[in-house]
């Protein structure tokens, strides 16, 4: 069961760059929450983040390495699957491909793991070349429990629920894992210029 900020409201806008905005989605100024629990609140002090599965050697990393990493602060639009989208976000984080030049591997595909036993899985080259990161921060400011914080997978090119929140780590894999949500009917592949909202579409 997927729960829904208070407030939460769409309306359709015409002020915007319609080539912005993937079919069937219209764009909004708040920033909904959305997910499929309770929010797990876990101090940085106890935050530990853990490439592992078909890799050499599994790495972790603690919220303090992780800080000492180069970040990237960059601005993408992110779309939702319940339709909304919000033009313009800016957010702090590692690159994918940062973390991963930590680790030997031949899998081809990932599955994302959080607090609250969330998964969701990917294509390995969709969240390689600069395409996903691991943010701490939105709009420049520490990025709140609500929204996934203290960090979050980022993969802005797809629905946002493949943006996995309070994430954990990645699993590495030879073969195709369905996630939380894929495995309930979402599509495997979620990409909202498609709308590949479920399967079949």
């Amino acid at each position: 069961m997927a729960f829904i900020s208070r407030g939460f409201h769409g309306r359709p806008r015409r002020d915007v760059d319609p080539s912005r905005v993937p079919p069937g989605q219209y764009v909004v100024e708040d920033f909904p929450v959305l997910s499929a629990g309770p929010t797990p609140r876990v101090p940085t002090e106890e935050w530990t983040f853990t490439i592992q599965g078909a890799v050499d050697e599994a790495v972790t990393w603690t919220w303090d390495e992780l800080a000492a990493l180069p970040a990237e602060t960059f601005t993408v639009d992110i779309h939702c699957v319940t339709k909304w989208s919000k033009l313009g976000t800016s957010w702090t984080g590692v690159s994918v491909d940062t973390l991963l030049e930590s680790v030997a591997t031949e899998a081809d595909f990932v599955t994302a793991y959080s607090d609250g036993d969330y998964t969701t899985n990917l294509a390995l080259e969709d969240i390689t070349d600069g395409r996903a990161w691991v943010v701490q921060a939105f709009e420049g400011e520490p990025l709140e429990a609500e929204h996934g914080g203290p960090a979050r997978l980022l993969v802005p090119h797809l629905y946002f629920w493949k943006s996995a929140k309070w994430v954990r780590g990645l699993t590495l894999t030879p073969e195709d894992e369905p996630g939380f949500w894929e495995a309930a009917g979402y599509h495997n592949h979620g990409d909202p210029w498609h709308e590949q909202r479920y399967w079949g579409d």
